[in-house]
């Protein structure tokens, strides 16, 4: 759709197909107002949708967490029994639980996951018989058989446990404590099978840096026969010390964390094979070059091959590694190399296959798109505009894989399947309707597909390879019994389009409006990411965050801008030594886009965002005083030397070598530019976009003499947030607009 003229109101309205209220008066005007209350009240407004939903092994039975309907932060462990078609709660968290506190290292792994204001059951690990799950809970560890009966593991107390799990066969058990690795029998002594090497060495752990950015939360591997293990070690010597202050309501906590910030020296990183017993332990060798990141680590179906992806600094190399696991030698399998401007997106999108090859995601020829490598060669096997978003999984017998691409909407993937010996046009499994997701069981032979749309609350269902349900995990249907069939009759539904950047990119937008009156104009409330790692404008179920926004009576507008995912290299490209250009640019085209409707009114468009978000509202603020009427910015980056390697380096280089894009980035040099009413959001205990990014611009703000505001959270990391204290922040928002020239409602 291209940019709409100024027309008369109600042939506007008629053009984005928006409804008009009769005779001035607004639509559904007797239905509850949708607060921030509700909003982050129990139950949740979205209706039962599980978390974490795993087949076992011959995918007789499915696992999954509920939350409780009357604490949406408390989840459950329940499993289904496909044969009897019956559920039962497994382990109820609060009746087993402890209630013990977390330890730092686990706050700061569930914090990287984004759960870290979940409590109860958060992870669990299926046996390989698929007759028992282990769950860890409160510091301890249990295995509950689906037969009902629940035991706490022996030897796994007295200390803090990570990353727990069950061995490929189900002969072991192994966690992580105290920067070791322990392992046992089931039901058998549980020992440390690494040394002490010291308090900044760590066994088994994935790095801070691979937690955070690189989507690899494990450090150690199992091999399909239990024979053998990989084992990351990684010392922290070399990282820069920063001292992190939380601060809490009723007293502070510094931490010496070591942090590597953009141009810093990262991790020291090292492999290593080991037997359960600790014993029979080789260095794998990784090359010459130490500056590297250990991307991913695979073992062969068949435990004869390690295979290893080590991405260099600059990240625009990606090298496959097959390792002897008896020797530790490697040889270079094959090199993924970055398109030029570019940088390698890493994936878990790939899977080692019985016959020796090798199904890759691979962004080589422009698009994401899913390859084989067999004997040496590479054959392509799906291709065009379109990207591949996941494997799904791998139907090894039948030669077909199944994945999820945006081949019919980039606004609403679907799932399809292919022939990967024969390839050919991919055969579509789910309907258009919605936006979809899928996992499969190991053997390929069960797809589990999430579904939602504008006017669905997520769904989960099982299929048969064809595509065809077979039963409903969690139907959520929007009837009278559901949690927000009170606010149906408000309920708005969004409307899409695009509009031109600069370049002649398309954008996508999504805009979700009050009833409209003829005649009247309305507040704009622009949320945006706006960074190269997410797409926020789809056809799926809106936050209900969304719908309180518009009955607070504002228009909310979304525009994915260029550097966002899921478009293409030469689209995602255009933001390499550039943030806070192009996306800039690309927002204020939006803008341009609103005032030009003639429902908008234009002196009230407000613009807000979180993390990256929050950058974006200040540099959007800086480059065109006036153009917004007022932003908010939530836990800002505001100087990306302060932010880590892996990400900031993927997109900008380092400051030695590219100090000139480092200054066109920064937020706080030109805060005297910010004319317009901000808020200024954060955590005051945030591990992530560390509270020093806001205090700098707090300081320049004051120094300057430029007016703001702020809303500090004691206590509060990067994700995290009370139901309380996320509906505060709303309403400090909506108050903030409110006086500050930008109320809700039409004029």
């Amino acid at each position: 759709m291209t940019p709409l003229r100024l027309l008369a109101a109600a042939s506007a309205l008629a053009v984005l197909g928006l409804p008009v209220a009769a005779s001035g008066q607004v639509a559904a005007r007797n239905a509850p107002t949708l607060t921030f209350e509700r909003v982050f009240d129990s139950p949740s407004l979205n209706g039962p949708v599980p978390r974490s939903p795993k087949l076992s092994r011959d995918g007789r039975y499915l696992a999954l967490l509920r939350n409780r309907a009357t604490d949406l932060q408390r989840y459950d462990l329940w499993a289904f029994d496909r044969q009897t078609g019956q559920w039962r709660m497994l382990v109820e968290s609060e009746k087993l639980g402890s209630g013990r506190a977390m330890s730092e290292a686990e706050k700061m792994q569930r914090e990287r996951k984004g759960i870290v204001n979940l409590k109860g059951i958060v992870t669990y690990d299926w046996s390989a018989d698929g007759k028992s799950i282990l769950v860890p809970l409160d510091g301890a560890l249990y295995l509950a058989g689906l037969d009902g009966r629940i035991h706490e593991v022996e030897g796994a107390g007295g200390g803090d446990i990570l990353n727990p799990v069950l061995s490929e066969t189900g002969k072991y058990l192994s966690f992580l404590r105290n920067n070791r690795l322990w392992i046992g029998p089931v039901g058998g002594a549980i020992r440390p099978v690494t040394a002490h090497d010291g308090a900044l060495v760590h066994w088994g752990e994935a790095e801070f840096i691979a937690q955070e950015e690189m989507d690899r939360d494990t450090g150690y591997w199992w091999s399909p026969t239990d024979a053998r293990i990989a084992v990351e070690r990684f010392d922290e010597a070399p990282v820069g010390v920063i001292t992190r202050a939380a601060i809490g309501a009723e007293g502070t906590t510094t931490y010496q964390q070591r942090y590597p910030a953009a141009g810093k020296a990262n991790v020291d990183v090292q492999l290593y094979v080991i037997s359960p017993d600790g014993g029979r332990k080789v260095k794998v060798d990784l090359g010459s070059n130490h500056d590297i990141y250990l991307a991913r680590v695979d073992w062969a179906p068949d435990g004869k091959t390690l295979y290893v992806q080590r991405e260099d600094r600059g990240q625009t190399t990606l090298d496959m590694l097959a390792v002897n696991p008896t020797t530790g030698r490697s040889r270079l399998l094959f090199s993924e190399k970055a398109a030029l401007g570019h940088w390698i997106n890493l994936s878990n999108d790939y899977k080692f296959l019985s016959d020796g090859s090798l199904i890759w995601w691979s962004e080589r020829d422009g698009f994401g798109h899913l390859y084989r490598f067999a004997d040496g060669r590479w054959t392509q096997l799906t291709r065009g505009p379109w990207v591949v978003e996941t494997l799904a999984g791998v139907d090894q017998g039948a030669h077909r894989l199944f994945f999820t691409g945006t081949r019919d909407d980039v606004l609403s993937p679907q799932v399809y399947s292919i022939d990967y010996e024969n390839p050919a046009e991919p055969q579509r499994l789910t309907d258009p309707a919605f936006v979809n997701a899928a996992s499969m069981d190991r053997n390929g032979h069960t797809l589990m597909v999430s579904r939602s749309s504008p006017s669905q609350p997520p769904q989960v269902y099982l299929a048969d390879e064809t595509g065809k349900l077979l039963t409903w995990v969690e139907e959520n249907r929007l009837d009278a019994s559901h949690p927000y069939a009170p606010y149906l009759a408000s309920h708005r539904l969004p409307q899409f389009g695009t509009i031109k950047a600069a370049d002649g990119s398309t954008l996508y937008w999504k805009m979700i409006t009050p009833p409209l009156v003829p005649g009247k104009r309305y507040p704009v409330f622009i949320e945006h990411y706006g960074g190269p790692t997410s797409q926020t404008v789809n056809k799926a179920w809106t936050n209900p965050i969304q719908q309180a926004i518009v009955d607070a009576g504002y228009i909310y507008f979304d525009i994915d801008n260029r550097g966002s995912p899921n478009r293409g290299v030469d689209f995602e490209k255009q933001i390499e030594r550039a943030m806070g250009t192009v996306e800039v640019q690309d927002q204020k085209a939006g803008v341009a886009f609103l005032k030009s409707l003639p429902f908008v009114d234009p002196a009230r468009i407000a613009t807000y965002g979180w993390s990256y978000g929050g950058y974006m509202t200040l540099k959007e603020l800086e480059a065109d005083p006036h153009l917004y009427a007022a932003g908010v910015a939530g836990a800002p980056v505001t100087k990306w030397e302060l932010y880590d390697t892996h990400y900031t380096e993927r997109y900008m280089g380092t400051p030695e070598k590219d100090g000139a894009a480092y200054a066109r980035s920064d937020a706080i040099a030109e805060a005297d530019r910010i004319a317009d009413p901000v808020l200024i959001l954060h955590g005051m205990s945030d591990d992530n976009v560390f509270f020093e990014n806001s205090s700098e611009l707090i300081a320049k703000l004051q120094h300057d003499d430029q007016p703001f505001e702020m809303m500090l959270y004691p206590g509060e990391t990067h994700r995290s947030g009370t139901p309380t204290t996320l509906a505060q922040r709303w309403n400090t928002i909506m108050r903030f607009l409110d006086r500050n020239g930008v109320p809700g409602g039409p004029r």
